[in-house]
């Protein structure tokens, strides 16, 4: 079998497979690993300065000769560049196709047309998958609130997805590919996707747990031993990026937090201390919005440990490849199953 859907047709892919923009855990070998295996990788740039987004994109292009996906966040309480000026280097760049998140794509859709790329926009309800039709995005995708890190929609992935389509098409879109986001890390939860109506599957925690994610050893290898109740949604590590809910592996930070009653910003337990730092020294205080990248140093545990429910569905740490044929040979299976 074969999964072919209008999202692997529109963008030239083999599997409806899309690895989700997980923040700093990304980078060029794990998005080229993904989309070698013939799905679609992401790079997350939004905290990237302008130099840095031109070199990872173009050192992406470098390992692959299949699409990938840039993704910009549009909220104005954590992007750090204006928008038109992070869009336009990752579009000189090369980037064929750019991921639009947080925020409103409509002013920007006519820009990535004009650079010959596609452009995606994640939404929480269908209210606003109405707009990003409308606005001609080319592909929706429908986050629910099962998802890790920062979070979209109030609305569990299941009921948001059919809404999200059908939204679509009583827009007059019916041939725009919709993704489901959240709660995903197996095939079963991709064959659950395609019958809710969705035409791919977007995952980030399944990703972030790979041995090419860029994170340290102790945050991918917790990823395979929790839980789907280890995981906590709160607005609790927003140093710089506040008021956007999040969803957290539970770890000291989360429960010195919860044992003192949940206080608000400012009377938080051990506020301020220096938990660690990034590979070039930059400090990481606790309660700041950062991940554990590679080569961090200090009490990674205490970081944020973005994670979705889907965490209880990571077996093992694997390579981004073999995560992407599991995933697609257990959805085939489990559709194979079905009467």
């Amino acid at each position: 079998m074969t999964l072919r859907t209008p999202l692997t047709d529109l963008l030239g892919i083999e599997h409806p497979i899309v690895q989700a923009p997980i923040g700093s855990a990304t980078c060029p070998e794990l998005a080229a690993a993904v989309t070698d295996a013939g799905g679609l990788g992401h790079l997350a740039v939004t905290w990237r300065s302008l130099e840095d987004t031109r070199e990872v994109v173009a050192e992406t292009r470098e390992l692959v000769e299949g699409p990938f996906v840039v993704n910009l966040a549009l909220d104005d309480r954590t992007t750090h560049l204006p928008t038109d000026e992070h869009l336009e280097a990752a579009l000189e760049a090369g980037a064929p196709v750019v991921s639009l998140s947080f925020g409103d794509p409509a002013p920007h859709v006519e820009r990535v047309h004009d650079a010959g790329a596609t452009v995606m926009a994640t939404v929480g309800s269908a209210e606003e998958a109405r707009a990003a039709v409308e606005a001609d995005v080319d592909v929706v995708v429908a986050q629910g609130s099962e998802a890790g890190g920062h979070l979209q929609s109030d609305v569990a992935t299941m009921p948001l997805v059919p809404r999200v389509v059908d939204a679509t098409e009583a827009a007059g879109h019916a041939d725009t590919p919709v993704v489901s986001a959240g709660g995903i890390a197996d095939g079963r939860g991709v064959a659950a996707a395609l019958a809710l109506g969705a035409d791919g599957a977007w995952l980030g925690t399944r990703f972030v747990a790979t041995r090419e994610a860029n994170v340290v050893d102790d945050y991918r290898d917790r990823l395979a031993e929790v839980s789907e109740t280890d995981t906590v949604r709160s607005g609790l590590f927003d140093g710089g990026w506040r008021g956007r809910d999040h969803r957290v592996l539970r770890n000291s930070t989360v429960e010195a937090w919860e044992a003192a009653g949940r206080p608000p910003s400012g009377e938080r337990p051990r506020e301020g201390e220096r938990v660690g730092a990034y590979p070039n020294g930059d400090p990481v205080e606790r309660y700041d919005d950062d991940i554990p990248v590679a080569g961090a140093t200090g009490d990674t545990e205490a970081w944020a440990l973005y994670a979705g429910q889907s965490a209880g569905a990571v077996d093992a740490v694997r390579s981004a490849g073999e995560v992407v044929e599991r995933l697609t040979g257990e959805a085939e299976a489990a559709i194979d199953r079905l009467p």
